[in-house]
């Protein structure tokens, strides 16, 4: 449902209208109010421990969050044949990135991971731009070599490098989760490109080996992947993190022990703000909260989804693509942050998108809903051309009846 546009439809338009997407602008709006209130009421107890006052952590999101607002509009008011002209220089640009956390004193290591780069009056992590640069990256490779994505196996095989290198760098931070994500979500954009499932099958097979050794490589990352399956069997080590989540989900019931009530944020839950904030999310607000927040995903990714596939059927194939991309995106680091904090999934470094506190992930997260709110108004703006062609016809069939009605009219005088 296009935002309504106040110009009488009975007016003659010189052209066709664009309009931004209501619902999933009221979806992404919910997720990031939502998102101000879970980090208001879990970080509390977290800044106190550390001495900052007990908002210094919504303070600084809701920086982040006006930062992320500013660099959406930018996004919501560029054309999108603006990127697509440019998306090679940009994944140049994301290989910079990834490969500058690794200089010394630009790089940050932290928590044993050298994911961040120090910008001196903040750290920025490289790899929340680089999602959105490769989503337009492969947009555009689909856009320009459709024929053979659809038809030849080695069509496939450009993105998936270019997919697999930046996998690689991840591995080498190391970042586990956003290579698992990059990889995903690159196959599939490339299967909604029109690639046969059995090519990327075939493409994929040699990935498979990778990913079990970058997997099983570390003794952490192995224990990871065991520990989620029975946290009770180390549930003040390996498996803390999970059991303290359970433990929060499960006291939440139904309806709640009530917003700013956990108990479990009091320094039990480890990262209540930021990696476990759906635990808090139904500890306080329960069944009823969890099920508001995977609703709002739900509606957000669906239209996006929806409108991709408007973008592909009146030909905006690069909207359409953005809109696959950055929906999917979207959707499967949500379904990774929630199977985590069930006890789905291993324990992965990442975020709620537009809900957990966090820098480079608000920013690069609003940039990127601005993106797909872009391509959904050049999607729209195509549809209303093509309805404006089909009524075409019929107007200047009633004109050219009229002018001919003229004539009879004056004999008839």
């Amino acid at each position: 449902m296009p935002i309504f546009d106040a110009t009488s439809q009975a007016k003659r338009r010189s052209g066709p209208r664009g309009s931004f997407d209501l619902w999933l602008l009221v979806a992404l709006i919910g997720l990031a109010s939502v998102g101000v209130v879970m980090v208001t009421s879990s970080s509390i107890a977290v800044a106190d421990s550390q001495h900052l006052g007990a908002f210094y952590f919504l303070k600084k999101h809701l920086l982040f969050l006006g930062l992320g607002l500013f660099a959406a509009g930018l996004a919501m008011r560029t054309e999108l044949k603006l990127l697509e002209k440019y998306a090679f220089p940009l994944l140049a640009l994301a290989f910079l990135m990834l490969l500058a956390v690794f200089v010394p004193h630009l790089g940050m290591r932290i928590n044993g991971a050298r994911r961040w780069l120090n910008l001196l009056v903040t750290t920025f992590q490289p790899v929340e731009a680089v999602k959105l640069i490769l989503v337009v990256y492969v947009a555009s490779y689909l856009v320009r070599h459709r024929e053979n994505v659809e038809t030849k196996f080695l069509g496939l095989f450009k993105p998936v490098l270019v997919a697999g290198m930046i996998v690689l760098l991840l591995l080498a931070q190391p970042d586990f989760g956003s290579a698992t994500l990059v990889i995903a979500v690159t196959i599939a954009m490339v299967w909604l490109g029109g690639a046969r499932p059995i090519f990327l099958f075939l493409m994929g097979l040699p990935l498979m080996p990778l990913l079990y050794v970058a997997a099983t490589g570390e003794s952490y990352r192995m224990k990871r992947l065991t520990s989620f399956m029975d946290p009770w069997k180390d549930p003040f080590n390996d498996g803390f993190q999970l059991t303290q989540s359970l433990m929060a989900i499960g006291r939440g019931e139904w309806t709640g022990v009530g917003l700013g009530s956990s108990v479990l944020k009091l320094s039990y839950l480890p990262e209540a703000h930021t990696d476990f904030i759906f635990a808090v999310i139904g500890e306080e607000l329960g069944l009823a909260g969890v099920l508001l927040v995977i609703g709002l995903f739900g509606l957000a990714v669906g239209r996006g989804l929806y409108l991709g596939l408007k973008g592909v059927e009146v030909g905006q194939r690069f909207a359409g693509y953005v809109a696959f991309g950055v929906s999917l995106m979207l959707a499967m680091q949500a379904f990774v942050s929630v199977g985590v904090n069930l006890g789905a999934l291993p324990t992965k470094g990442l975020t709620l998108p537009l809900i957990s506190y966090g820098g480079s992930s608000m920013v690069l997260t609003c940039a990127m809903a601005g993106v797909l709110l872009r391509a959904t108004w050049e999607i729209n703006r195509a549809l209303d051309a093509r309805q404006m062609a089909t009524r075409m016809p019929a107007a200047v069939a009633v004109a050219d009846a009229n002018v001919a009605a003229k004539p009879r009219e004056a004999v008839a005088a």
